[in-house]
């Protein structure tokens, strides 16, 4: 009952991050959306041009090249990075659900590890929880 109740915990962690990554993400487009373009944008007015058709390269490969999908994975981790600085309730409940789910696993022998290193996750998940203790408004709230 432990692990499943540390799988539904990081579950809703998950779930959290994905929403506040979601309003993040819509909030900067709105932003960069009101903003006056920079000049070194293209546009038809400074000279650049739109094309109209796809190149026959990128109609003929279905995945993105690896630089687009590179800078798209690096955008999501500093949205990630973004969102967890901003919300330090939610930063530590991922922590300590983290450290906590190696205890179950290793018991039950899922995911077998060392004694050291399931003692240090336990203390540090310890930590993390006496730390919501001594400051209140870092507890994850519902």
């Amino acid at each position: 009952y432990y692990l499943f109740a540390l799988i539904l915990n990081l579950t809703r962690d998950a779930y959290e991050i994905r929403l506040l990554m979601e309003r993040e993400s819509r909030s900067s487009s709105t932003k960069s959306f009101n903003s006056s373009p920079s000049p070194l944008t293209p546009t038809p007015e400074n000279g650049g041009e739109f094309p109209l058709t796809p190149s026959p390269s990128s109609a003929l490969s279905p995945l993105p090249p690896l630089p687009m999908l590179s800078a798209k994975l690096n955008k999501q981790f500093h949205l990630l990075i973004t969102v967890l600085r901003n919300n330090p309730p939610l930063l530590l409940d991922l922590l300590k659900n983290v450290c906590d789910i190696f205890i179950p696993l290793d018991r039950l022998g899922m995911y077998p590890t060392g004694s050291g290193f399931v003692g240090a996750c336990g203390l540090t998940s310890s930590i993390l929880s006496i730390l919501t203790i001594v400051h209140p408004w870092l507890k994850l709230k519902p």
